[in-house]
């Protein structure tokens, strides 16, 4: 009687994964670790747009150092494979993740549909109108950074004006619109037409009060325009005048990119 063997379970013969970066690369050992991460977003592993994990966390993942992470992290984004703000990095393939809505050009309604016109910004760093002090919360005579709009006909006659104080919040959260304030002179051109996509981009939902009124003639009225934040502290205060029709008062919310 032949004698039998036990049965032995097969081995499997294929190589197990491992996150250690291969000895016989020549690459940098950044560029290798670049390498493995793009081969992880490529695998949906962490899908386009979501926060990656944090340096520290990577560079346990990878089991290297955490400079050798932010190497790595600076090559995939100088290749546009990864973005990096304020809330931290994600990736930005197959495609690049869904966007919020665009956020309105600042000062919103301010310019003429008249292809002709031609208009002129400034700002100044002075004490607001009381009015505007008031709806922002700054102390009386407290300077702030106040920009000043105009949309005129070639012959000078003015068509649309718009007077916009920003509070300290917006200064504080803002970089772009702080860096005004050495260029406040109220000679040299500011063109602040990125203002509210500045204010997104820091974090910052934009809810607008728009209350339009008839004054003078029965051709121009005032736009009164306030701007709060998610936690419902000032962002601006506009004075717009117009010539429109009608009055009415709306109001929408913009979110925060994210």
């Amino acid at each position: 009687m032949a004698r039998t063997t036990p049965h032995e379970p097969e081995q499997s013969h294929e190589p197990e994964q491992s996150h250690e970066p291969a000895q016989f690369d020549d690459r940098p050992l950044y560029g290798r670790i670049a390498a493995l991460l793009l081969d992880e977003l490529r695998a949906g592993t962490i899908p386009p747009g979501e926060r990656l994990p944090g340096e520290r966390h990577l560079a346990a993942h990878y089991q290297v150092s955490r400079e050798t992470v932010r190497q790595a992290l600076e090559v995939l984004r100088r290749s546009g494979l990864v973005a990096t703000d304020r809330r931290g990095s994600h990736a930005t393939l197959p495609g690049r993740p869904v966007e919020a809505p665009a956020a309105p050009v600042f000062p919103l309604g301010a310019r003429s549909a008249d292809p002709c016109a031609v208009d002129r910004a400034t700002v100044t760093w002075e004490a607001p109108p009381p009015e505007h002090a008031q709806a922002l919360g700054l102390a009386p005579h407290r300077p702030t950074l106040v920009h000043r709009y105009r949309s005129a006909t070639p012959d000078g006659r003015s068509l649309r004006t718009a007077v916009t104080s920003f509070s300290a919040v917006a200064l504080a959260e803002v970089a772009e619109l702080a860096r005004y304030r050495d260029r406040a002179d109220g000679a040299t051109p500011a063109q602040l037409r990125r203002a509210y996509d500045w204010m997104r981009k820091a974090g910052l939902a934009l809810h607008h009060r728009d209350a339009i009124t008839q004054v003078g003639d029965a051709f121009s009225v005032r736009v009164t325009r306030r701007v709060h934040d998610q936690y419902a502290r000032p962002l601006e205060i506009t004075e717009l005048v117009v010539n429109e029709q009608d009055a009415l008062v709306y109001e929408f919310t913009l979110p925060a990119a994210g």
